[in-house]
């Protein structure tokens, strides 16, 4: 059994645990873990944190944990260990709506958050309180196949090409399969005129190549290059990059397509929780140190594009330069494209036919 598989069990029952101790017994929980954090306003011997993320940013987390935890306790001589759990990034935005008491939330995408923010959890304005609307880094969707590439795949028109099977997780579950699917798309409006019926059609046919879809996006990968299942896997740049450095260069190769999309996986502290834990100062304090030159080159170095030129600088050419368009320009941003595209009764739920 492979690390990713332990893994993706070990994290499962640690969320269905933490779940089962909201709706059945977390206030004592809840309480003792105040106590910790809030006998003296956030100053104590120690503090703990909960940050609720999406699938593929287990290994940034592990390393930005201990890099945060040495910096806070030199800087203000407090313990503080940070809990992290994962999924897809939908399903971890309703845990957290639905009880989960997350301090911070590191989601792949603004609409997740914003659904949090509506249940009144997190205050007006979240993606203003950092820099570049409070995504600390960036990614972009890429292919992952088989060493030697068997099916000749190099851009988005291959994917529907006969016999190819494409493996990606599901839209209406995971933050990056809602990348994955925007990203065909604006390619396929991009080479058609800007025609919205050619590319609905274009999307239609690459989820014909789909057969299996996960609800998160390392259940994806999993199935990639665990089960052998599919000759291409969707993936996040960093999640293909962790692939083929977990299993071998001998296994894999990755294809930048001729463009993709830029993902901005932003993050927001969770107000109500924090207050109500007295975790505010270290919780801000956790997002913002992501700014810093130490926290970037964390995320640089598992394969997350930084945001800080002089680190951008640094890993430039571990980063192609691609196309890379924004939600914005082509779609008009999350609360046009979730309804239109991902909501029930919306694009990809009259498309895609179930095998």
């Amino acid at each position: 059994m492979s690390k990713w598989v332990k893994q993706s069990i070990l994290v499962s029952l640690v969320l269905a645990m933490s779940v089962a101790l909201v709706a059945c017994g977390g206030d004592k929980a809840n309480d003792k873990a105040s106590a910790t954090a809030g006998a003296d306003g956030g100053k104590g011997k120690s503090v703990q944190l909960l940050n609720v993320s999406y699938d593929p940013t287990r290994e940034l987390y592990e390393s930005y944990n201990k890099a945060f935890a040495t910096y806070w306790e030199r800087e203000k001589g407090q313990k503080v260990t940070i809990q992290q759990s994962h999924g897809g990034s939908g399903k971890q935005a309703r845990a957290v709506i639905d009880g989960l008491e997350a301090d911070v939330v590191t989601l792949a995408l603004g609409y997740d958050i914003d659904s949090v923010q509506e249940s009144g959890l997190i205050n007006e304005g979240w993606q203003q309180k950092y820099e570049h609307n409070s995504s600390p880094y960036t990614s972009t969707i890429v292919f992952l196949v088989r060493k030697g590439n068997p099916k000749g795949i190099k851009d988005w028109d291959d994917l529907i090409k006969d016999g190819v099977e494409v493996i990606t997780p599901n839209p209406q579950t995971s933050g990056g399969a809602r990348w994955n699917y925007l990203a065909a798309w604006s390619y396929a409006l991009h080479h058609n005129n800007n025609d919205e019926a050619k590319a609905q059609e274009f999307v239609k046919q690459l989820f014909e190549h789909v057969p299996v879809l996960d609800s998160g996006a390392r259940g994806a990968t999993t199935t990639f290059v665990e089960r052998g299942l599919g000759d291409v896997l969707l993936a996040w740049e960093n999640e293909a990059w962790l692939a083929v450095k977990e299993l071998g260069p001998d296994k894999f190769d990755i294809i930048y397509p001729s463009e993709s999309i830029l993902a901005e996986p932003p993050v927001a502290v969770v107000d109500k929780i924090v207050d109500k834990k007295g975790t505010r100062e270290v919780a801000e304090a956790y997002l913002k140190y992501l700014y810093t030159e130490e926290g970037q080159t964390i995320a640089a170095e598992n394969y997350y594009r930084p945001t800080l030129d002089s680190v951008k600088e640094k890993f430039k050419d571990q980063f192609p330069d691609i196309k890379l368009y924004t939600i914005d320009e082509v779609f008009g941003g999350w609360t046009v494209a979730q309804p239109k595209h991902f909501n029930d009764g919306g694009i990809f739920s009259q498309i895609y036919v179930p095998k």
